[in-house]
């Protein structure tokens, strides 16, 4: 998962990016870039750490230019701690091409083989982001036989990237003294949409991973890009379309809607808020059908995402919703970071419990998902030291028990809390008295309600479905290989080894 935005305006567009970013901050905290294109000649500037840690107000001075494309890293293939690896990525033949992408590729590493052997390409990091660019050049370079692009051109080469990449992807570029190409994935698992601003100049065009950024830097929403489709703005603001795949299906990722889209982002022409308050609703109906028996005094969230579940759970069920923990934003997501010591301190630094709201009550905690169980088991723990009597544990999705492969990354399937247990045996692993999943039936119904054009869904983290069709038991087994914990913590050693050692050679 990552931010993506590009743009192309009648005015200097650095402020659009870097204003863009912070509102996508939370699709990405491992790293940010800007690119800007000045007639020919690109700008860039990146680096490790949030959006206002990585641009200083002399950076922002050298991105010059008209058009321009950003990116906020959350590291899902290659390495978190490799610098080299944040976005934009760079290469400069055949025309100098930048590309910030968000998703997974699930054949990167065959990929990487037919670029070194056939099409003569080096890519020198492990981001699938680069071997992305490097596709998308080649592709270009077959398509334009006489080094010129056109609009049609860029389609071309746009349906042979889709031929060759498998997994998710939604993309923005440029290509230098042309303009910016988006794309997603035939699939349509991550989002992107388009808006635009009219100006005295003219049109300002502006493509996002999400609609808030549109709503922030005053465009208004035109719509999402389709799966398969690839748009091209020229340096004089031309809007061209063409849909680029052969068979394209929307299936958005289910997720993003139970956690990592801000809720008043707007996804497929579905609303993330109104997808939320519904999953409170199931969640309600499910705790009347089949856990009548529970005597709830309180019901409480877990910030910040399951609060519209939680309120309209309590609204429903007609009992008390309160806030009980208050939450510290200077913390990082748990789940991504290595090492279970590291995670397991940093849940008490995240969160700190109102004990009033506990103490002497059965209290229903809600929250979106349950991934490791590592938070809920600290949260259940802080619940009970607040003197809370009973502990119930509803999530507003269903239990976690397979790996993400399309740009969420979530632990090895060995570490999911839900990967082999019954929902008593996860209760009794979390601490909690009672625990109420939803079911994954009422999850689709919830998010596809809000837009019944939207039949189908990417879901393969709860049903262990892939539907891109290329996810082997070999490919999952490489996937476990990579984000279990001793893996994650030898990768952390080696970064802090070398970072030492970098710091031994400054001095």
């Amino acid at each position: 998962m990552c931010g993506i935005i590009g743009v192309v305006a009648k005015a200097p567009v650095n402020q659009y990016l870097y204003d863009g970013l912070l509102v996508l901050q939370h699709r990405g905290q491992d790293a940010a870039g800007i690119v800007t294109a000045e007639h020919s000649t690109f700008h860039m500037h990146k680096g490790s750490g949030l959006v206002r840690d990585v641009f200083r107000t002399r950076n922002m001075r050298t991105l010059a230019g008209f058009s321009g494309i950003a990116h906020c890293r959350y590291p899902t293939a290659g390495s978190a701690d490799n610098s080299a690896e944040s976005q934009p990525l760079y290469v400069n033949s055949p025309f100098g091409i930048v590309l910030a992408h968000n998703g997974n590729l699930t054949n990167s590493e065959e990929l990487k083989r037919e670029l070194f052997r056939q099409d003569l390409r080096h890519v020198n990091t492990n981001s699938d982001s680069e071997v992305l660019l490097n596709v998308l050049a080649h592709e270009l370079q077959e398509a334009s036989a006489s080094y010129a692009l056109d609009p049609a051109t860029i389609f071309k080469a746009v349906t042979g990237v889709h031929r060759r990449v498998r997994g998710a992807y939604a993309v923005v570029a440029m290509i230098a003294g042309y303009g910016l190409i988006a794309f997603r994935d035939p699939y349509g698992i991550r989002p992107l949409v388009v808006g635009s601003s009219k100006t005295e100049k003219g049109d300002e065009y502006l493509v996002a991973s999400e609609s808030v950024a549109l709503d922030v830097l005053g465009f208004k929403l035109v719509r999402d890009v389709a799966p398969g489709e690839a748009i091209f703005i020229d340096m004089e603001g031309n809007f061209f379309s063409k849909q680029c795949a052969a068979y394209p299906s929307l299936n958005p990722c289910i997720f993003e809607f139970v956690y990592l889209a801000r809720p008043d982002s707007v996804i497929d022409g579905i609303s993330v808020y109104e997808t939320r308050l519904r999953m409170g609703e199931s969640l309600a109906d499910k705790i009347r059908r089949d856990h009548a028996n529970l005597d709830i005094d309180v019901v409480i969230p877990i910030p910040d995402s399951s609060r519209p579940s939680a309120m309209q759970l309590a609204g429903q069920l007609d009992i008390a919703y309160r806030e009980g923990f208050i939450k510290n934003r200077y913390i990082g997501r748990t789940f991504i970071m290595p090492g279970q010591g590291v995670r397991k301190k940093s849940v008490r630094q995240k969160l700190n419990a109102i004990g009033m709201e506990f103490k002497g009550k059965n209290v229903l905690l809600v929250d979106d998902s349950i991934v490791r169980g590592t938070t809920s088991r600290e949260i259940v723990q802080m619940a009970r030291d607040s003197g809370a009597n009973k502990v119930f544990f509803a999530s507003a999705s269903p239990p976690v028990r397979f790996p993400n492969v399309y740009g969420i990354d979530m632990p090895s399937a060995k570490e999911l809390i839900a990967t082999g247990r019954s929902d008593e045996e996860i209760a009794r692993e979390i601490g909690a008295d009672c625990l109420i999943y939803q079911d994954l039936e009422a999850l689709v119904r919830d998010v596809s309600s809000v837009n019944p054009r939207v039949k189908s869904f990417e879901t393969s983290c709860f049903s262990g479905l892939y539907i891109t069709g290329d996810v082997t038991p070999e490919y999952l087994a490489g996937v476990e290989a990579n984000r279990n914990d001793v893996e994650l913590g030898r990768r952390s050693t080696v970064a802090t080894t070398q970072l030492d050692l970098n710091l031994v050679g400054a001095d």
